[in-house]
């Protein structure tokens, strides 16, 4: 398996079609079944060598073929088992049945299973395909084990996890290892299946690369370098500051200047040729004793704006870190519409009661990123949040669509999309990052690499990961003023 069928991410819609592709194709489907099982016998057998019981818990589809082919090799090694069937055996069809057919001992009932010292739980009840909740037979299981020290291996996902979302059904188990196949799904990625997993392996069972790639529909991937690196600035030998990009960063009152001032001083350490901060007359000194390189503009009022905007250098800003709630904002975004425009924090607050004024002023190429939270996400878009039916990824593909904008929907698991339906999802974010200013920082970045003249989605995106990098570096009990310090270019 090449490196780059590894990476990809597949929907469980999407990874059903290659199942059936390569069944369409001529490959032995359950030669691949055996293959399956035998990984995850192979990951038993290497990661708990002194198991004294492996209890394989086998589902009614090809989830439960697979762990009845890891029970047959487990046994043939040596290893004690026993599998408890969900349902009755007798009901299963295909290659799960010839897999509990070619298993020489009696199976247990699903019920019947009680955790016991030594034990190593096999989960191959439910694979990534699950949309429903777990029964309830299932769920008694999930809390029993989850409230032992039982290690847990999980086929393809954890059961109760929703491969499409990462979601819980019901309950579900939190898996010490997961061992999945060809690629991975959204649910490995998105909280809080990424952390339900436990670690991920990914094990090629045998479909061609060819077949993986012509399934694949959706244009959702890990967010990495390599989709959006050929989109950043390089500097040649005769660049300058002017050609680095100017970025503006909006501060509040002179009580509220931190924040623009993180946001600002990221936007200069991710490679910005020029920052400076726009405050009002009474900011002005409570900046200036805390800034050097950064550079400093009196803007009180709309009409103050309007009219530096005749500079036609002034190409990106930020607003939003500390600026206040209200109309000041509201006005401030109108007279930036043609521009390019990062909108964090009170910036996007001040649309809660009306985001389609937002929106409006925005049309064509875009060129605004909006980085909501959470609840911000909830205010701007409430019909979306409010979808059940929707994961995190198809919840930011709608917002941005609706908005004309790259969206950053932050959280442990930020997701990054493009109205064009491109979505990221970022995996490289340390807990840690969860500390005050840290979005402010986040703005500052993409804010700088629009400035430099990276189109907005791959601002977004690259900014992302240049954030994470960043707390990375900066270590547990960073702070959003060290954490700027710790901002690289890519």
């Amino acid at each position: 398996m090449t490196e780059e069928i590894s990476k990809l991410l597949l929907t469980p819609e999407e990874m059903t079609a290659v199942d059936a592709a390569a069944a369409a194709s001529g490959i032995d489907s359950y030669a691949l079944m055996e293959r399956a099982g035998a990984a995850i016998a192979a990951a038993l057998l290497r990661d708990f060598p002194a198991v004294r019981r492996a209890a394989v818990l086998c589902g009614p589809g090809n989830n439960g073929g697979d762990g009845y082919v890891a029970a047959r090799r487990l046994a043939d090694s040596g290893v004690t088992v026993d599998v408890f069937q969900m349902g009755e055996p007798a009901r299963l069809k295909g290659d799960a049945a010839r897999a509990r057919d070619n298993f020489p001992i009696a199976t247990l009932p699903l019920e019947s299973y009680q955790p016991r010292s030594g034990d190593v739980v096999i989960d191959a009840l439910f694979g990534a395909g699950l949309a429903r909740n777990v029964p309830a037979s299932v769920r008694d299981v999930i809390e029993q084990v989850n409230g032992t020290s039982v290690p847990v291996i999980a086929v393809d996902l954890p059961s109760g996890i929703d491969g499409r979302t990462g979601a819980v059904r019901g309950a579900a188990f939190a898996a010490s290892r997961t061992v999945t196949f060809m690629t991975r799904k959204p649910g490995h990625l998105l909280m809080p299946g990424r952390e339900l997993c436990g670690e991920l392996e990914v094990f090629d069972i045998g479909i061609p690369g060819r077949i993986i790639r012509a399934e694949k529909k959706q244009q959702i991937a890990e967010n990495r370098p390599e989709l959006w690196r050929q989109a950043l600035p390089t500097g040649g030998l005769e660049t300058h500051k002017y050609k680095r990009g100017h970025l503006v960063v909006f501060s509040g009152e002179a009580s509220k200047t931190g924040a623009a001032r993180m946001s600002a001083m990221a936007g200069l350490k991710a490679g910005a040729g020029l920052v400076t901060i726009a405050a009002p007359e009474d900011a002005i000194g409570e900046n200036a004793a805390h800034l050097t390189a950064i550079m400093l503009h009196p803007i009180s009022d709309e009409a103050a704006l309007r009219d530096w905007l005749h500079d036609e250098r002034l190409q990106t800003f930020v607003i939003g870190p500390g600026f206040g709630v209200g109309e000041k904002a509201r006005q401030f975004v109108a007279a930036l519409s043609e521009r390019h425009l990062v909108l964090d924090a009170d910036g996007l607050s001040s649309f809660k009661d009306a985001p389609d004024e937002l929106f409006s002023q925005f049309s064509g190429k875009p060129r605004l990123v909006l980085t909501p939270h959470e609840g911000e996400f909830g205010r701007l878009f409430p019909d979306i949040a409010a979808d059940a039916a929707m994961g995190k990824i198809e919840k930011a593909q709608a917002a941005a669509a609706r908005a004309n904008a790259a969206i950053v929907y932050k959280g442990a698991d930020t997701v990054i999309a493009a109205p064009d339906g491109r979505a990221y999802v970022n995996t490289n974010a340390p807990a840690w990052l969860a500390t005050a200013g840290s979005g402010d920082v986040l703005a500052g970045i993409i804010g700088a690499l629009m400035a430099q003249g990276a189109p907005a989605f791959e601002a977004a995106a690259a900014g992302v990961y240049m954030h994470g990098e960043a707390g990375m570096r900066a270590g547990k009990g960073l702070t959003a003023e060290e954490l700027a310090t710790q901002v690289r270019p890519l």
